[in-house]
């Protein structure tokens, strides 16, 4: 490893990549809280198909995001390789946010279509954001603990954007009326202002940043993405943030629910966030702390027990216990904190670790497969979520028609959102035993 302070990046460069996180943190988590709820409760939409409707576009960037990750590799823009895709991916993406809400509300099948074009756009322009966004800490500097305090400050933003955008967007929607489609409307426009704040903010804080430049990679694209597949050390470690993301994703669609139908208050969904995501502004540094002493893995090992002892305790909370259950969610936001910075400061360990092996940069490859796993996790945990409610007996309806939900239904719910996201994230740490590169960092050349 360099020396610190010879690695060090500039303020500016750690403050401006972070501010990215205000886009990824808010298109990660409004969409998964509220599209389902808008297509189920006001487009009158049944639940399969509306998590169908969630899930396709998102699928899509399964395949695209591999393919925007090859392309960021292969540019040779002047202002950085990856640096021009932050603004022009990120502002069509706002764009086309705005626009996913802004469109008829009935008759049903022309809104739910309206919906799946919008997000399909949505979802092709986050990924010329995300990808190269994500492969840019491996070019930004090659020091391991580095990264680690990059992506302290990308987390504690993301925190702070998941707050902003998942506590406050369905405050807007219900300032105008509770499922109102002129509620929805104008929460899209409130949300594309926060995504370009956050995208103009990375642009500008990143411009003249950096760049540690690797050959761009020979070979087709299939050999490339081969070559990622066989890294001993990506595979374990993707698989874990994947089945993470989709018990975070099934978990964040339940959020609707739990305070319409368990809870029985809409206030509930805004007091669960501040209390997932608050705690996680205080101890994401202390998570950064861990890692100089520790390994990344272990640190990760124990933020993934801290969600799964979250989750459970709010299943155990609810609906009788509302206080303890928010207690749970600020456990699961403990944990959460640690589940992002490990990971996301681990993947350019990999990264940079394959350039320097072969010579040549596949960091753009290994981010759109990374972020491709991210995406597909988190669209399956709507649609995992949708089949719950179908299996529970749901009962969809549009925005004028209030409907009260089985006991089976309500039950179905609780179990949805604690006890199978609980199962699905702990079944990760069976993956992430495969990871080794930590300990060989540690120990330094043979």
């Amino acid at each position: 490893m360099t020396d610190a302070t010879a690695a060090a990046l500039p303020a500016r460069v750690r403050r401006g990549y972070g501010l990215g996180s205000v886009a990824t943190g808010t298109f990660g988590t409004v969409p998964g809280l509220l599209l389902l709820p808008y297509l189920t409760d006001t487009l009158g939409v049944a639940a399969v198909l509306a998590g169908v409707i969630v899930f396709l576009p998102k699928a899509w960037d399964v395949v695209l995001n591999p393919v925007a990750g090859r392309i960021s590799d292969r540019s040779t823009h002047p202002a950085g390789r990856r640096h021009p895709f932050l603004l022009r991916g990120g502002l069509a993406l706002a764009l086309f946010f705005a626009l996913m809400f802004a469109g008829p509300s009935e008759p049903t099948g022309l809104a739910a279509a309206w919906v799946v074009v919008t997000f399909l756009l949505c979802a092709t322009a986050y990924a010329f954001f995300q990808v190269p966004y994500v492969a840019m800490p491996a070019e930004l500097t090659l020091d391991y603990d580095e990264r680690t305090r990059l992506m302290t400050w990308r987390v504690a933003i993301l925190a702070v954007a998941i707050l902003l955008s998942g506590a406050t967007a369905p405050m807007v929607v219900d300032a105008v009326g509770k499922d109102s489609p002129a509620g929805y409307r104008l929460m899209g426009l409130y949300v594309a202002v926060i995504l370009v704040v956050g995208v103009v903010g990375a642009w500008w804080g990143t411009r003249g940043a950096p760049e540690h430049r690797v050959e761009t990679p020979s070979g087709s694209f299939r050999d490339q993405l081969r070559l990622v597949a066989g890294s001993a050390d990506f595979r374990p470690l993707l698989l874990t943030f994947v089945l993470q993301a989709l018990g975070v994703g099934t978990m964040l669609a339940g959020v609707a629910y739990v305070a319409d139908d368990v809870l029985d208050t809409t206030a509930a969904a805004t007091i669960l966030f501040a209390a997932f995501v608050g705690p996680a502004l205080l101890v994401t540094p202390l998570w950064e702390r861990y890692s100089r002493t520790r390994t990344k893995r272990s640190g990760y090992v124990l933020a993934t027990l801290a969600m799964v002892v979250g989750m459970l305790l709010i299943g155990a909370a609810l609906p009788g216990l509302p206080a303890l259950a928010y207690a749970g969610a600020a456990v699961v936001g403990v944990g959460y904190a640690g589940a992002q910075v490990f990971p996301m400061a681990m993947l350019p360990d990999v990264a940079a670790r394959d350039a320097a092996r072969t010579g040549e940069n596949r960091v753009g490859v290994f981010t759109g497969v990374w972020t491709a796993g991210e995406t597909l996790g988190l669209a399956l945990g709507p649609a995992v979520f949708a089949l719950v409610l179908a299996a529970g007996g749901y009962v969809s309806s549009s925005a004028e028609v209030d409907v009260t939900q089985s006991d089976g239904t309500v039950l179905a719910i609780r179990l949805g959102f604690t006890l199978l996201p609980a199962a699905i994230v702990a079944a990760s740490l069976l993956a992430l035993r495969g990871y080794r590169l930590d300990e060989e960092i540690r120990r330094g050349p043979a």
